[in-house]
């Protein structure tokens, strides 16, 4: 079972009958759990958002398995609270599509949430998942910073790339040499340490250090996914296409109870396709994990061999 957050707007069933019909896959089956009083309602700009984060987690565990998905979106406007709710329900997964700058967090309240929740849910079984921002390395920001839920430890960070006609992958970035344009966000934070389970991960040049993002996948909306939002086919891209990605292949791999399974990914690099190629405007990527791409794009024979 996939969870997904669900913060603001809402997705229609006529949508979802209409994308996976054009897939030839059957159908997920779809459960909102409002947490607070937050619901499924259509017509809101962050439509295309739940539009994506179900179609693209479903179509990955499909893909993956034969069998139609089960989600469950949960509504609410408090990360944490829905986090633990979907734990407690039994859900292998959690993705994560909303984040922010973490200064914007500020240093206690991404602490509590990496205590309080996500350290928390992992002994349920839960992995949670976040995207890595889509504003290169300064995410919106003025000087390097990482996105938050991404930089705490016990979620795996997800970043893009940009995947060429000829099959070659690159970091994505379309403002190639800024650090604040449209590309992934990755870096280092400055509140929670270097991990020691992030083997050859390079160490941050100042500050803390723990590297963002931990895995990649195609978010170049150049290059994106095709999903049915308010009955019309659009492309989409961004490093929240990748967090539901790796929910749904994950939910499919590792079943009910996948657990934090980042230190075992960093053990197994050859389980992906190193990103050897491009940056974000501050860094650049490089042989093995880096804070752009992290240890690369998901090979999913090797990942399910593992």
């Amino acid at each position: 079972m996939i969870g997904i957050l669900g913060m603001a707007g809402g997705w229609l069933p006529t949508d979802i009958t209409t994308a996976f019909q054009r897939l030839g896959l059957p159908a997920p089956m779809i459960t909102d759990v409002s947490v607070d009083g937050t619901g499924n309602y259509p017509g809101d700009d962050a439509d295309a958002e739940i539009a994506l984060d179900i179609q693209v987690a479903a179509a990955s565990y499909t893909i993956a398995t034969g069998h139609a998905a089960t989600i469950r979106v949960y509504w609410s406007q408090e990360m944490g609270t829905a986090l633990t709710r979907a734990a407690h329900e039994g859900c292998a997964v959690f993705s994560m599509s909303w984040g922010n700058p973490e200064e914007m967090w500020g240093s206690y309240a991404a602490h509590q949430m990496e205590i309080d929740a996500f350290s928390a849910v992992h002994s349920h079984g839960m992995l949670s998942i976040a995207a890595s921002g889509d504003n290169n390395a300064d995410d919106g920001r003025r000087s390097p910073s990482v996105d938050c839920p991404a930089c705490c430890p016990h979620v795996l960070g997800c970043g893009g790339t940009t995947k060429h006609r000829n099959g070659h992958e690159t970091a994505w970035n379309n403002n190639p040499g800024h650090s604040n344009g449209e590309g992934t966000g990755g870096g280092y934070s400055q509140y929670f340490p270097h991990q020691t389970w992030q083997i050859g991960a390079p160490r941050a040049p100042i500050g803390l250090g723990r590297m963002v993002p931990d895995v990649a996948a195609n978010a170049d909306p150049n290059t994106g996914l095709e999903i049915v939002k308010n009955g019309e086919t659009i492309w989409v891209g961004g490093t929240s296409v990748v967090a539901p990605l790796y929910a749904g292949l994950i939910a499919a791999v590792y079943g009910p109870k996948p657990g934090w399974i980042s230190p075992e990914l960093y053990k197994s690099p050859g389980w992906f396709v190193d990103i050897t190629s491009g940056e974000n405007g501050t860094y650049a990527a490089r042989a093995g994990p880096d804070p752009v791409t992290g240890l690369g794009v998901p090979i999913g024979h090797k990942l399910k061999a593992g």
